[in-house]
């Protein structure tokens, strides 16, 4: 039996939230908002959270939505982070579906009618409950290099779906016949708000890789990944303290140790606690503690560490090398 009850024929309309986090992105935050009023789904609300910005990202954001009843600003009293400020949105959502969009990335005006027909004619397809629809975008670096993000589930016949995308997200274990295409990041996530509420929103002590936390939470539930074929948003690179190398092993290591129960029953811990440490000492540029990491790491699992090492770091090398190369002309 189909899950009559979720679901809602597109020309009913239903109201959908888009939710925007802002921190300290006054040069940006506006064409953000832009492209969430331009959108043509004809009945949504957006909600930008400001995450105590120290900069006039507040200021830019006043004029733009004076006067309107269709968007609304909150502001946190103190610095919180992007998981607790999309928390803010989930609880304050009215929405039946909700969209995020980041604070320097541009969507699409057709975006979000895009992923709801296709969430929606998926739900109907496959009769599932808990289902998480991805945009592909491009990011846009400095010097004008573009690289292609095809979301997750957007190619092939079967969507990944269950423990298979925990074990991508947190092995980087890769089924053949699944498209993993860049992960699962919330900057081009849809989903229904009882998604979300059932998976329990964000974890607020999360700096970074929440987005990652949440998919992984979700797979464990048994929920579907799908995605856009057509790139639907451009995402700008950009650095922040948030962005750094620390933070990001601190917050992936976390994850880890949330996931520890299940990771030690399908005998991965170990493997899952010192990859991302691989990932630091690169970044750190600390090649003889990445060596011996890499060393470690292979005399425990040797195949599972070629097959991600050689899936992985030739690409990381190329993308690094182009940026470079883009920057220098």
């Amino acid at each position: 039996m189909k899950n009559d009850k979720l679901i809602t024929a597109p020309l009913q309309c239903a109201l959908i939230t888009i939710g925007i986090t802002c921190f300290n992105a006054r040069s940006t935050i506006a064409r953000a908002i832009k492209s969430a009023l331009d959108q043509d789904w004809p009945n949504i609300e957006i909600i930008v959270v400001d995450d105590c910005s120290t900069d006039d990202s507040v200021a830019n954001i006043e004029p733009l939505i004076a006067g309107r009843t269709d968007i609304e600003l909150i502001r946190h009293a103190k610095n919180a982070g992007p998981a607790a400020a999309r928390n803010t949105i989930l609880a304050q959502a009215k929405g039946e579906f909700i969209a995020f969009f980041d604070d320097d990335d541009i969507s699409l005006l057709n975006r979000v009618s895009n992923q709801v027909s296709l969430l929606q004619d998926y739900e109907q397809r496959q009769d599932a409950r808990l289902i998480a629809c991805y945009a592909s975008g491009r990011r846009r670096y400095d010097g004008g290099y573009e690289l292609e993000l095809p979301a997750i589930g957007s190619q092939g016949e079967t969507a990944p779906h269950g423990t298979e995308v925990a074990d991508y997200l947190l092995l980087y274990r890769r089924r053949a016949d699944r498209f993993y295409g860049t992960g699962t990041p919330t900057c081009s996530l849809m989903a229904r708000k009882s998604t979300f509420d059932d998976i329990g929103g964000f974890d607020s002590a999360l700096r970074r890789v929440e987005d990652a936390d949440f998919a992984i939470r979700l797979a464990l539930r048994g929920g579907h990944f799908i995605g856009t074929r057509e790139p639907l948003f451009v995402q700008y690179s950009t650095n922040s303290d948030d962005k750094s190398p620390e933070k990001n092993l601190t917050s992936e290591q976390r994850i880890v140790e949330k996931h520890r129960d299940y990771l030690d029953k399908i005998g991965s811990y170990y493997y899952a606690w010192h990859w991302p440490k691989l990932r630091y000492w690169h970044f750190k540029r600390k090649y003889l503690n990445f060596t011996w990491e890499l060393i470690n790491l292979f005399a425990r699992y040797p195949i599972a560490t070629s097959r991600h090492f050689w899936a992985t770091g030739p690409q990381r090398l190329l993308h690094e090398k182009r940026i470079r190369e883009r920057r220098s002309e």
